[in-house]
């Protein structure tokens, strides 16, 4: 189930957060908080979700800090995508437990690299749809949100103009 924007800004404000502000309706929301820890985070927010909506939702939570490092990394580099190639980041709650021998691929998606909770895919974009996401839910299961180069970057700069109005 997707949530409605301005609804879940509002659980968001009314569990004590400040500064929230949703992009791209997909729940992206960066955010004010006193918590830093980003499991804790994690759980006030599932918690503030459950009761505001009814309904369970996995949370994965990131510092601004910790977007602009993925992106000053440049993971892709090595692997020289095709211009054609849509970039993707997926992330986890916890390392993965086992080594995968990477890369991995399926019909056109292929996973590059992970790094700690991060894993970083293309894809070539097909008529039968998004086989990146059959990939990456086989191989690390579904506690798990993908979001694309492009998504991220704009979630990142929304982020250090949250950070900056503290």
């Amino acid at each position: 189930m997707n949530l409605r924007m301005p609804a879940l800004q509002a659980c968001l404000e009314a569990a004590g957060f400040g500064n929230v502000k949703t992009l791209l309706s997909s729940g992206n929301v960066v955010f004010n908080s006193r918590a830093t820890a980003a499991s804790t985070l994690e759980r006030k927010i599932e918690t503030a979700l459950t009761e505001y909506f009814g309904q369970a939702f996995v949370t994965i939570v990131r510092p601004a800090e910790a977007l602009a490092a993925i992106l000053d990394s440049d993971p892709y580099s090595a692997f020289r995508p095709s211009a054609r190639a849509k970039r993707i980041v997926s992330f986890l709650r916890k390392p993965p437990n086992s080594r995968l021998k990477l890369p991995i691929e399926f019909e056109g998606a292929r996973i590059l690299c992970v790094r700690g909770t991060e894993i970083f895919s293309v894809y070539l974009p097909n008529p039968r749809g998004p086989a990146f996401m059959a990939l990456i839910e086989k191989t690390f299961g579904k506690e798990i949100t993908t979001r694309t180069w492009d998504t991220l970057t704009k979630v990142a700069a929304a982020a250090q103009t949250i950070k900056s109005n503290k």
